[in-house]
């Protein structure tokens, strides 16, 4: 609309983030700035503080305040078991819902940095590697890469389990995945 730039500027700001879509988004924008003025400083500002302050975990990539996250800092966890994820907000998921007790690496790339991120990990007691990686043939391929870098610490691997998801039926679950699902069914 011609005469609210600064609404329509709002209003993309908020379409960039993910999932959010041009209704979504004016909803928003007409929340904050007609019904919640309060609540739209507060984001600015939390937007603004988390910004300054967040940053990647000099160990394992994950999000941190400091130098060095709270899990790579937190001596009960077990550090025999190191979880290899696609992002940092892949350790939020399996924190929030208290899957894992190990350490973490996040893989951003495979790139010199990130490689000696995960070595050093490992040679600080890693046994296994428990890779959370999205089920696809190039993170397969990304599996073999790590698995014959590292084979010289005779480590454990392995991956999350995938194939057919609770209360799906089988008409609606893709071909990769039904059948990796066969490949790796179990004895009952």
């Amino acid at each position: 609309m011609r005469g609210l730039e600064k609404f329509n500027t709002l209003v993309e700001a908020f379409e960039k983030l993910p999932t959010v879509g041009k209704k979504s988004a004016v909803r928003f924008a007409y929340h904050l700035v007609l019904h919640d003025t309060f609540g739209a400083m507060k984001l600015s500002s939390a937007i603004e503080n988390a910004i300054k302050s967040i940053r990647a975990c000099e160990k394992c990539g994950g999000l941190s305040e400091h130098e060095i996250c709270d899990i790579c800092l937190d001596e009960r966890r077990d550090s025999h078991k190191l979880c290899i994820v696609e992002s940092a907000k892949d350790i939020f998921v399996l924190e929030e819902h208290k899957l894992f007790d190990g350490k973490y690496c996040v893989l951003s790339s495979l790139d010199e940095p990130t490689m000696l991120k995960l070595e050093t990990l490992v040679k600080e007691g890693a046994r296994e590697l428990i890779f959370a990686l999205t089920p696809s043939l190039a993170n397969d391929a990304i599996i073999f890469f790590i698995e014959e870098k590292l084979k010289a610490y005779h480590l454990l691997f392995s991956k999350i389990a995938q194939g057919v998801p609770t209360g799906v039926h089988l008409e609606n679950v893709d071909m990769l995945s039904l059948s990796k699902a066969l490949e790796a069914r179990t004895k009952i």
